[in-house]
């Protein structure tokens, strides 16, 4: 019966470990699915939009090797809790930014913003690895899936918003309440996690961690899957929009379709990686991440494209959580290897933007966007760093 108790108690916080991604996912996409209205409201180009996301990509970089010794200090609970507190005070600050046109304002609020989503990544990421190891199958997809599913639904309101005419200003204003109500009551229901003694606490296993090999090559591998994903969420409505001269609600459908792909196949995944491994699964997944890239560029019709978007999702879907599961194989050390990796993973929301920013300037968006190819060959070429430590752990 106690098995049975600790099972069904188990299940409970893999529902709210799922909410916790899907708010996230929500919270992350309200303002992305209509960065065209976005970019006009704060009267950018495409260069200086891309270095306003910036502002987010450095302060995610810059906070997420801080975010491993903090999961460890308070737990993956707080942690999440006082990450989604950052992140709601930056929507804040963007909302008011794009009211008032002002950019550094929003890009302030990015800032808060991206810091705020670092701790809440990794610790959620943490806890779905713990939840994963107890189950004794492979879930964390699943999560990832909740993150997809919370996007599609950010992408569904901005569509809708966008068709009404509703500013992205009251969007972010609602968003941001939205956020914090959720994320007060669902961190509530997570294991309890022990805070380790200061005797206890080794600091220098930050250090060993980017002295390992496997958790850089993860790290890549989430670096490229993660650049993957970041263009699109970035770059795939402002395409339609620019390079096929679509509307802003074409553009937001294109992005649902994306983000609808990663969640089919990130709720599907789980079931591909028990039976063919991560490594086969990263990399046929990086074979329909490219097909479907280049059905967007080919610049032919609209519904090409947006078939090339659900090719794209589907690419893009596993390769974060396969490598958040991967770093997080040893239990001792995942908080610290999360962080690393993660931190890696983060570099392409760095380096993606403005790059992709830069080319769309000189070479028009579309061709911009061919630079994926590049992240992809670093994701497969990594791959094989994703092989369990163990045989008792999941995805083989």
């Amino acid at each position: 019966m106690a098995l049975d108790l600790d099972r069904s108690k188990l299940e409970s916080v893999k529902v709210a470990v799922g909410v916790t991604f899907a708010t996230n996912g929500l919270a992350y996409a309200g303002w992305l699915a209509r960065a065209p209205a976005a970019r006009a409201d704060l009267g950018l180009t495409s260069v200086g939009f891309g270095l306003l996301l910036l502002c987010l990509s450095v302060a995610a970089i810059a906070a997420i090797p801080l975010a491993g010794p903090l999961v460890q200090r308070v737990g993956p609970a707080r942690a999440v809790l006082l990450g989604s507190v950052s992140v709601v005070c930056g929507l804040l600050c963007v909302a008011t930014g794009t009211a008032l046109g002002s950019v550094p304002l929003a890009g302030a609020g990015l800032v808060l913003a991206g810091m705020g989503n670092s701790a809440w990544d990794v610790a959620m990421n943490v806890e779905g690895a713990d939840v994963e190891r107890r189950l004794g199958r492979t879930v964390m997809p699943r999560f990832h899936a909740g993150f997809s599913l919370g996007t599609v639904i950010g992408a569904g309101i901005s569509a809708g918003f966008a068709a009404a005419g509703v500013s992205l200003a009251v969007q972010l204003y609602l968003t941001a309440a939205g956020t914090a109500a959720v994320m007060l009551v669902v961190v509530r229901r997570f294991l309890p996690h022990p805070v380790v003694p200061a005797g206890e606490r080794r600091p220098a296993s930050v250090r060993l961690a980017w002295r390992n090999p496997r958790i850089l090559l993860i790290g890549l591998i989430m670096l490229g899957f993660g650049f993957t994903e970041g263009t699109a969420n970035d770059w795939l409505a402002i395409s339609l929009v620019d390079g096929y001269r679509a509307s802003e609600t074409v553009g937001a459908i294109g992005f649902g379709t994306f983000v609808t792909a990663m969640t089919l196949a990130r709720l599907f995944g789980g079931h591909a990686i028990e039976r063919w491994g991560r490594v086969t699964v990263l990399r046929l997944t990086a074979a329909s991440a490219a097909v479907g890239l280049l059905l967007v560029v080919a610049d032919a019709a609209v519904p090409l494209a947006l078939a090339g978007a659900l090719l794209w999702g589907a690419g893009a879907s596993l390769g974060f959580p396969i490598g958040m599961s991967s770093a997080a194989d040893d239990p001792l050390r995942a908080a610290i290897n999360v962080s690393v990796a993660g931190a890696i993973g983060y570099g392409a929301f760095l380096a993606g933007p403005p790059l992709v920013g830069f080319l769309a300037e000189q070479f028009g968006v579309l061709r911009a966007i061919l630079c994926v190819f590049g992240a992809l060959a670093i994701g497969v070429a990594a791959s094989g760093a994703a092989r369990p430590l163990h045989t008792t752990t999941t995805g083989r």
